[in-house]
């Protein structure tokens, strides 16, 4: 196994970390925008209104793209075992 061949495991695995965490991290990016510019007009200072509603956002979230983060996953590692014979020549 390459050196270029190892880097681009680590690329495409990377990849595939940050494409199954984008709606999970976007997702409590934004509730936590919504709920900062509500705490900065309301002047309510709070810190559970800050947490409660991410978990929450997120928890739904995760929900709703389970299924595709693990169709996602399934299909990396299977293109992985595949390729695993050549890799390791």
């Amino acid at each position: 196994m390459t050196v270029e061949t190892v880097v681009e495991l680590v690329i495409e695995a990377i990849k595939v970390a940050m494409l199954v965490s984008a709606p999970l991290l976007v997702t409590a990016l934004v509730v936590g925008l919504i709920i900062s510019i509500f705490q900065s007009v309301t002047q309510i200072q709070e810190m559970t209104l800050t947490f409660i509603p991410k978990i929450l956002a997120t928890f739904f979230a995760m929900i709703l793209t389970l299924p595709w983060m693990i169709q996602t996953l399934m299909d990396y590692i299977r293109k992985l075992f595949e390729t695993m014979a050549t890799l390791l020549k």
